[in-house]
């Protein structure tokens, strides 16, 4: 088998494509470290068009011919899609006798306490689809009742009557011993040869029924349309002349071959918000920045991920959907369960696209749906007429009144104030400007709850992080998240708007291999453990198709509390032994929930393997600065800053020193605003640092007194 790595050459242009709610971004990198970067609308209708033009035009813009492209990477949303717009596959379950309605009975997770009108999400697959057989295994795999291939016969042929597209199978116990789902995988491949088939026993061979089936069925799912999806993207990318072979970016924050992706479509749920993380952790280590919140705002959602002493925080259980995506371990997020390794990202459905509404008790509303790329804000005069966020950035002098995107986007700000007027202004009884920075401040209140959720509710103090903000709308949001939440620091990247395209940039070759291996960790066999993670690395090895020698190799452990019903990642390398597990797992036992148990029995769940290929450490250059028309615009910074004529500068107009507020930064990717009480400066590698909190009484601070607010915080470039 071809591993994943043969398709990587090292040198030539690389290319990047991240798909959003609003717009494709691509990024190219030179050989030298240059950088490009472009935004084209996305096509929903047709998404691999919009990649392909995208790529297109950079190629152009750049002098690139096709030839001289050796890798194409991409992120995209088509199986979050399916997820959140419920238009996946019809989808078929076959499981153990008794076992059909755990997919229906769930976790008792609710995130809306208070709320009697709430309804869980829909099960993914109704239960007239979801179908018995005869067999039975016990905890370890004994076979108690066998499979009855009788039954499993008929559960095919109902599905094939009713016209299923895909089908899961996830029997009891089938992690200890996988013989019965192999024979219904066999079965179905013969008489359902056209349907996408997900057997928990590749997807997830792991313990806890609710979340291997939840998971399980996410996979099959999505499986047709990813499936279709990166068919037609790959084989356009081979009619333009580029690389056939198409690396994805998966939620763990590594990549993987696009075939691979195909078997195991679930593994990028959240693969577009994993880029712009690892591009977080990168930027601020290169500024000095360790612990680092970061904040990414599209057009349909914001994204909020930790990043502490340089490391990504993972875990391998998610909700997706729900009015909420989150890690599910110590939130409640009602959606779907999937647990897989995904960076620990929390997702609202809050961007520049969200529709502004007022509910039929009069209260203002922002989002969860957004009017997309099509027919987007009311300020594209493109048949939208609902006001977003986008509008009452627009209205409040945010934004540029007459195009987005360099230009290439024009807008009309008559049809955002005509919206904001008509929808909210007037029906609430607001002047336009109140309206307008009334959606301001309840999309900033939407947004923190994804931060919190990444910070408080796992024990963490958000003001002790600085805030790297990017998307489309990161930068025009950044200050007031981060008042809201007592951050003092902010960084806003160079590209940050198409941040998470660069991000791909970064990722490196990975992937991993996991286990149900449930017993004492004092009683636990050395040799066992050992056998048991050579296996693990073996799979991990064949997958990459590389030699130890060029890989890196990580074990871990989930371990619990005997009686306990949820688990700890434990990193077991760098000479933790056995011997030490009890210890580091108490200490981040008490770090994560606050105590331990010392003397408590611990349990081993699950064993894990991870493994990279190490990339060139070597970080993207900085692009090309482009021009921006300097002026001065009226901006409404709210009640307590008022209306200033603001100056609208460029990045590079940092470059002489600190500023104060109020400043609008206009760049092709995207704005940053910085308000009347902080200050703005550019660092060497671009980045804009921005100070919070410096006082509005003198808005002509000196530069020394800036520069002091903000210099403490890049160690690197002091």
């Amino acid at each position: 088998m071809t591993g994943l790595t043969s398709g990587i050459d090292r040198g030539g242009v690389r290319v990047a494509a991240d798909i959003g709610g609003t717009f494709t971004d691509v990024a190219l990198i030179h050989p030298d470290g240059r950088i490009a970067t472009r935004k084209v609308p996305s096509t929903p209708a047709d998404y691999a068009g919009g990649v392909v033009e995208g790529i297109r035009q950079i190629l152009a813009a750049e002098g690139v011919p096709v030839g001289a492209v050796s890798e194409v990477l991409h992120a995209c949303t088509v199986a979050t899609n399916a997820i959140l717009e419920g238009k996946g596959a019809k989808t078929g379950l076959i499981t153990t006798a008794g076992f059909r309605d755990v997919l229906e009975l769930r976790r008792i997770r609710v995130p809306r306490l208070y709320d009697p009108l709430y309804r869980k999400p829909p099960v993914l697959v109704p239960r007239d689809l979801r179908l018995e057989v005869d067999e039975r295994l016990d905890f370890a795999g004994r076979v108690l009742t066998p499979l009855d291939d009788a039954s499993v016969i008929r559960a095919i042929d109902r599905l094939a009557a009713e016209g299923v597209q895909a089908v899961a199978v996830c029997l009891l116990h089938s992690y200890a011993n996988p013989a019965h789902e192999r024979r219904i995988g066999a079965l179905l491949h013969e008489r359902l040869p056209d349907a996408f088939v997900s057997l928990s026993v590749d997807v997830l061979p792991e313990m806890r029924e609710y979340e291997r089936t939840s998971t399980t069925v996410i996979n099959a799912y999505v499986g047709p349309a990813v499936r279709a999806y990166l068919e037609s993207l790959v084989a356009r990318l081979a009619a333009e002349g580029l690389p056939e072979r198409l690396f994805m970016m998966h939620s763990a924050g590594g990549i993987v071959d696009a075939r691979t992706v195909m078997r195991r479509p679930a593994q990028i749920v959240e693969c577009g918000p994993a880029a712009g993380v690892l591009g977080a952790r990168h930027r601020g280590a290169a500024a000095g920045l360790l612990d680092v919140i970061s904040f990414d705002m599209g057009g349909t959602t914001a994204k909020a991920s930790l990043i502490e002493n340089g490391a990504l925080s993972r875990t391998d259980e998610y909700e997706v959907g729900g009015g909420i995506s989150l890690s599910s371990k110590l939130s409640k997020g009602g959606g779907y369960a999937l647990k897989l390794p995904v960076i620990d990202i929390s997702e609202v459905g809050a961007g520049g696209g969200s529709i502004v509404w007022i509910d039929k008790a009069g209260a203002l509303k922002v989002g969860p749906h957004s009017a997309g790329a099509v027919p987007g804000p009311a300020c594209y005069e493109a048949g939208g007429t609902a006001p977003t966020v986008t509008d009452a950035n627009v209205v409040l002098g945010y934004l540029n009144p007459r195009a987005l995107a360099g230009g290439s986007v024009p807008i009309s700000a008559e049809a955002s104030r005509r919206a904001l007027r008509e929808s909210v202004a007037e029906p609430l009884g607001l002047s336009l400007d109140e309206a307008a920075h009334g959606v301001h401040e309840l999309v900033t209140t939407v947004m923190t709850r994804a931060v919190k959720s990444v910070s408080t509710y796992r024990g963490r103090d958000p003001r002790d992080f600085a805030l790297l903000a990017f998307g489309g709308n990161g930068g025009i949001h950044a200050a007031s998240l981060a008042r809201a939440l007592g951050i003092t620091r902010i960084v806003v990247p160079p590209g940050a708007g198409v941040f998470s395209a660069l991000g791909l940039l970064y990722a490196e070759v990975e992937t991993g291999a996991s286990v149900a291996h449930p017993r004492r960790l004092d009683a636990a066999d050395p040799a066992s453990l050992e056998a048991a993670y050579g296996v693990l690395e073996e799979q991990v090895l064949a997958e990459l198709g590389e030699t130890r020698q060029r890989l890196v190799l990580t074990r871990a452990a989930d371990l619990r509390y005997a009686g306990q019903a949820f688990e700890l990642t434990l990193d077991l390398d760098a000479g933790r032994d056995l011997g030490q597990a009890p210890f580091l797992f108490s200490e981040a036992h008490r770090r994560s929930y606050g105590y331990d148990l010392p003397g408590n029995p611990i349990e081993i769940v699950t064993l894990r393997v991870n493994g990279r290929l190490p990339r060139d450490a070597s970080a993207p250059g900085r692009g090309r600065a482009a021009e921006t028309p300097r002026e001065t615009r009226r901006v409404y910074f709210g009640r307590g800053l008022g209306a200033h004529d603001t100056p609208v500068i460029g990045r590079a107009d940092l470059a002489a020193g600190s500023r104060p507020g109020p400043l609008v930064i206009e760049e092709y990717e995207g704005t940053t605003l910085v308000p009347p009480d902080a200050a703005a400066r550019l660092d060497p590698d671009g980045n804009i640092l921005i100070a919070l909190g410096i006082g509005t009484s003198n808005p002509r601070a000196s530069d020394a007194i800036i520069g002091q607010s903000l210099a403490p915080w890049s160690p690197t470039h002091a």
